[in-house]
């Protein structure tokens, strides 16, 4: 079974994932790697691997993800964070942090 791996970025993050996930596909092609729904889009179109998109962060994919994780659906978040812009969905972001601490 492959480890999944859950990948997010707000918008001025989203470039520094792609690279992120670019410099490791070796190791990520090995995963089965879900995603919020622009991430999810953007990675699969730049670097070419499968992603299981869900919906947009503020749209439900924090909340998925979220879920996807407390009932240990998801080994790994990767979250590339904006915290210098505000976040419409501030409070679903929060939630999946808790969520990943415990």
């Amino acid at each position: 079974m492959k480890l999944r791996v859950a990948l997010i970025a707000h918008d001025r993050k989203k470039q520094a994932i792609i690279d992120f996930v670019n410099r490791n596909k070796d190791l990520f092609t090995q995963c089965e790697l879900v995603a919020t729904g622009t991430t999810g889009r953007l990675i699969q179109q730049e670097c070419k691997i499968p992603v299981q998109p869900l919906q947009s962060g503020p749209f439900g994919g924090d909340q998925q993800i979220g879920a996807m994780v407390s009932t240990d659906q998801i080994a790994i978040v990767i979250f590339l964070r904006d915290p210098l812009t505000a976040q419409p969905h501030e409070p679903d972001v929060t939630a999946l942090l808790r969520v990943c601490d415990v």
